[in-house]
């Protein structure tokens, strides 16, 4: 049966709406970390993915299950569209002992592996790595049609760790695709003074690597783009890089005025909030109203609410009954057998 134009355009509609509601959710969520920062609830910092929704969310949707998701500080919409519960994200931020690391763990780093969510281990490149011995690990027990993600801010393309692990991943052939998000500043590091090269995508040539470039602002170009060298990945081309081109609309985190942002970058096309530019092409093709609109932010406000307000009444961890040790070796522990 051939798909007709409009049955297209109303798939198309369904996914982006999809879409926009986890990045409506993070959005949401990152609001409210901030909140719960300044008012002293949480401990580390708050590092918040304004602006670089629409990237994250189109890697999370594309993927499937069994598939390997490394995702970063400000990836929150990627890690809801791939699965992870809302309970998991404030959990570990207001260190809940019943979130998935039970409350011992830095904020940012928490994850579900056995569901192919991995904690981050750094921002730093060092997620590559651990996302292409996965893949080879699999490749050993025979998984086949399966593809691992990872992300990386633009400053992270300039750590040893980002080309050891791209170059591996090209020479045997990974299923890896890797998104390069260039929000214009490493922590407060221009882009000029970052690298020479006139584009990011252009370093995937070297390592004989396909590359894409998307502009991150735009949530119906991340769907298409980023679904593309997934699909490309899952069909056995080997790796695929991403380079997605946006401007980071906070600091580096809720402690950083990012006072450093050249103004002329936020009144430019990178800096526009892909939020807003997704809400008005909601509107533009009618797959949403106002009223629709409305609702789903009052609805996203009172999950947020009614989530948090679960965990505020949850404990911590007692560190005088807890048995610190790594959780995938607590068999190994001493006097396991009274665990």
């Amino acid at each position: 049966m051939f798909e007709t134009a409009e049955s297209v355009a109303s798939s198309d509609g369904e996914l982006y709406l999809k879409a926009f509601r986890f990045m409506l959710l993070a959005r949401g969520l990152d609001d409210k970390m901030a909140s719960l920062y300044r008012g002293g609830k949480i401990h580390g910092g708050v590092f918040l993915g304004r602006g670089q929704e629409a990237v994250s969310v189109a890697l999370g949707i594309a993927l499937k299950k069994g598939d390997v998701f490394a995702p970063l500080i400000r990836d929150g919409a990627g890690r809801l569209a791939f699965g992870e519960p809302i309970l998991d994200w404030i959990r570990t931020y207001l260190g809940s002992a019943l979130g998935p690391m039970r409350g011992r763990d830095g904020n940012v780093h928490r994850g579900r592996p056995r569901e192919g969510l991995l904690p981050m281990i750094s921002h730093l490149g060092a997620m590559i790595s651990v996302v292409n011995g996965t893949l080879i690990g699999r490749r050993f027990k025979g998984v086949k049609g399966m593809v691992g993600a990872a992300c990386l801010g633009e400053g992270g393309t300039s750590t040893g760790a980002f080309h050891e692990a791209l170059n591996q991943a090209a020479v045997e052939k990974l299923p890896l695709v890797l998104v390069v998000t260039n929000n214009q500043y490493a922590y407060s590091t221009p882009t000029e003074r970052q690298f020479a090269c006139r584009n990011l995508a252009d370093k995937a040539i070297g390592y004989g690597v396909a590359a894409h470039t998307v502009d991150g602002t735009d949530l119906e170009a991340c769907l298409k783009v980023i679904g593309h060298a997934v699909d490309q990945a899952r069909a056995g081309h080997g790796p695929q890089l991403v380079v997605a081109n946006l401007l980071r609309l906070c600091g580096h985190g809720e402690h950083d005025d990012a006072s450093y942002v050249d103004p002329k970058l936020k009144k430019g096309p990178v800096g526009r909030d892909c939020l807003k530019v997704a809400e008005e092409h909601l509107l533009q093709q009618g797959w949403a109203d106002a009223v629709a609109i409305e609702t789903m932010t009052q609805e996203k406000t009172r999950k947020i609410e009614d989530a948090v307000a679960i965990v505020q009444r949850e404990a911590s961890p007692d560190p005088y009954k807890e048995i610190w040790c790594a959780l995938s070796c607590r068999h190994l522990s001493e006097g396991f057998d009274n665990i």
